[in-house]
């Protein structure tokens, strides 16, 4: 047993560090639950050990390097308060513990406090990086902290300066964070990699491209955060040229770095290269977590190979009770249009413990609505928040509208919108618009719409539904006038947009698009193609040319879809049999949905369509998704 002797505070000055017994329990190793916290504390009281300024600091430290509770932080509070004399190495633990309003009223009180040490460039640096939002403190309240640090000579101090600049950068102000970097004295890797984040994080890629390139040293955090900054802004094609520029610098990628450029990848449904970054994974024996999984699994199925995508989340070594992966092929499978294979396994999640997210219902009901699966839809909706308490949010919502809406249960779609509990956004009233005009429901159509150009005057895609409304109604007068006022808003609708991958080099396609080095060969192959095409039994859609124009222009202006002229290019330029893969930044319309079948057919080639909402495989003669899209 071990034996206590009660020593006077003033007669262990010499040796406290080293003789007691006692202090040896100290330890993060020896006090590492927090019954053992108080165990520990219950020996300095009785000893008298806890008189001695150094022994409740000690006991502080091991404490707040547990991880964090409430209890435990509520304990350190009243060791803290009990303490003779606390150093100011216990001031900084607290205050750095809780980074919220907590850390600037202790902070305060050290300075109020005669009796107490003066703060040093840590209780700076801790108290700076509690002012962010959410924390409870407001911007002006980090002014004054940084107006003592200027007064205290720390602003020059390398680890000030970094927090300074991360601080503006999460309130929002790049530019008061570039100000500042500038006037930096002093700066390291670690301050130029901040401020390439604070523009990335105010979603400026080329501000953040800017300070990229007056680097005098990256390491993989700089290539990293700035590849992740071209994929957050959309900049798919600036990342992948990126990420080529890191391998020639001789940089090797990590994880994060993988997960980005697959991200890349994916929405680019560049296979080729998506193929070339898992094989390099495999050969570098880089470790596949959970996150650079999901990346693998969400390249796959959106570059089209959802059976690769589904075999891999399989074959996983990685945790099964991890939610990531899981949610990566249910979006798969959902956007592919195999709902009954979603939603089945999301059954088995229960069998291996995974809790769902909100992520996680979002893919369920996307599924649900790409199968026509309203019953299971309701159910799940409401199963999120009866059995695991998610609360919806925008994107729940807006499944729920888009299920409701596909079903032609127009006036359910609109109860949904009223009961929601949040104000609806410009794509939940156009998804709703968009069923109106798909169901011909032009009376409800109008209604809305009007509603939504007082509630959304700037939102051009609405408008543009509202303008298709009328125009399916022959209000030609009515549709121009809205086509008008868009133009005089400034307001331009997003142009149809379509892109192909042919031996790993990327061409895009506008509608009526002339500017390709191929643009005559295209055009002819096109006018041959309509010629095929019409023999084989096809008839264009007229009807979706929403424009008071005679038959011959209407076909014309449909020949013209920037579809059509990526998958003329494709079968210009790849071998025959090879799988035609385009990627489009709008819904494809009737026609050109139409038209692919019959390209499919007459062809013999299998054609791979993700538009902005799934993904439709053309084969001979028919569609993945059954004509319901």
């Amino acid at each position: 047993m071990l034996q206590i002797s009660f020593f006077s505070p003033r007669h262990l000055y010499p040796f406290i560090s080293r003789q007691n017994p006692i202090l040896f329990l100290l330890e993060a190793s020896s006090c590492n639950t927090f019954a053992k916290i108080k165990q520990a504390h219950a020996l300095l009281l009785t000893s008298g050990l806890f008189l001695h300024p150094f022994p409740p600091s000690k006991l502080l430290q091991v404490q707040l390097s547990l991880p964090s509770s409430p209890p435990l932080l509520s304990y350190a509070h009243l060791v803290f308060h009990h303490s003779p004399s606390p150093p100011l190495f216990s001031y900084n633990s607290l205050i750095k513990a809780h980074s919220n309003t907590f850390s600037l009223r202790l902070f305060r009180s050290l300075l109020r406090d005669s009796s107490a040490p003066l703060p040093n460039q840590y209780t700076i640096t801790f108290v700076l990086a509690a002012c962010r939002p959410g924390s409870g403190l407001e911007l002006g309240e980090a002014e004054q902290v940084r107006g003592h640090a200027v007064r205290r000579g720390f602003e020059t101090n390398l680890f000030v300066s970094n927090v300074l600049i991360k601080m503006y950068g999460s309130w929002g102000l790049a530019g008061d964070a570039e100000k500042f970097f500038d006037e930096c004295s002093h700066r390291d890797l670690f301050s130029w990699n901040l401020m390439v984040g604070v523009y990335v994080g105010s979603g400026d890629a080329e501000g953040a491209r800017k300070v990229f390139d007056e680097m005098p040293d990256r390491d993989v955090v700089s290539w990293s955060t700035m590849i992740a900054g071209y994929v957050q802004t959309g900049w798919f094609l600036e990342a992948m040229q990126l990420f080529q520029k890191m391998q020639l610098a001789g940089i090797r990628p990590n994880e994060f770095t993988l997960s980005t450029i697959l991200a890349a990848c994916a929405n680019l449904v560049a296979l080729d290269q998506g193929r070339w970054i898992h094989a390099f994974i495999n050969k570098a024996r880089i470790k596949v977590n959970d996150r650079l999984l999901a990346s693998l699994i969400d390249m796959y199925a959106k570059c089209g190979e959802i059976d690769f995508a589904f075999d891999l989340f399989n074959k996983a070594d990685s945790p099964k009770q991890i939610v990531r992966p899981w949610n990566a092929i249910l979006t798969g499978l959902a956007i592919h249009g195999y709902s009954a294979e979603a939603t089945q396994l999301f059954e088995k999640m229960d069998q291996f413990d995974v809790v769902p997210d909100k992520v996680t219902f979002v893919s369920l009901l996307t599924a649900c609505s790409h199968g026509r699966f309203v019953e299971k839809g309701k159910f799940y909706f409401d199963m999120m928040k009866s059995t695991y308490t998610i609360e919806p949010e925008l994107e729940h919502y807006g499944c729920m509208v888009d299920l409701l809406g596909r079903a032609g249960l127009l006036q359910e779609a609109e109860d949904i919108i009223s009961n929601m509990s949040m104000a609806p956004d410009a794509a939940t009233w156009g998804s709703l618009l968009s069923a109106c005009r798909i169901h011909k429901d032009m009376e409800r159509g109008q209604r809305i719409g009007k509603l939504v150009k007082e509630l959304e005057s700037k939102h051009v895609g609405c408008h543009v539904l509202l303008a298709n409304i009328y125009s399916g109604c022959g209000r030609w007068h009515d549709a121009n006038d809205v086509r008008k006022k868009i133009e005089v808003a400034g307001e331009r609708k997003i142009p149809g947009c379509s892109s192909i991958e042919v031996d790993g080099m990327f061409h895009q396609f506008l509608v009526g698009d002339r500017s390709h080095p191929q643009t005559q060969s295209i055009y002819s192959f096109l006018d041959e193609m309509a010629i095929k095409l019409k023999v084989a039994g096809y008839v264009p859609e007229v009807g979706e040319v929403l424009l008071d124009v005679d038959v011959e222009d209407k076909e014309t202006a449909l020949s013209r879809h920037s579809e059509k002229l990526a998958i003329a290019f494709g079968l210009l330029n790849t071998r025959a049999g090879t799988p035609i893969r385009i990627v489009k930044n709008l819904r494809v319309c009737l026609d050109c949905h139409h038209a692919t079948k019959f390209i499919s057919k007459v062809y013999e080639r299998e054609i791979i369509v993700r538009d902005r909402i799934r993904f439709h495989r053309f084969k001979d003669g028919s569609c993945s998704c059954g004509d319901y899209w």
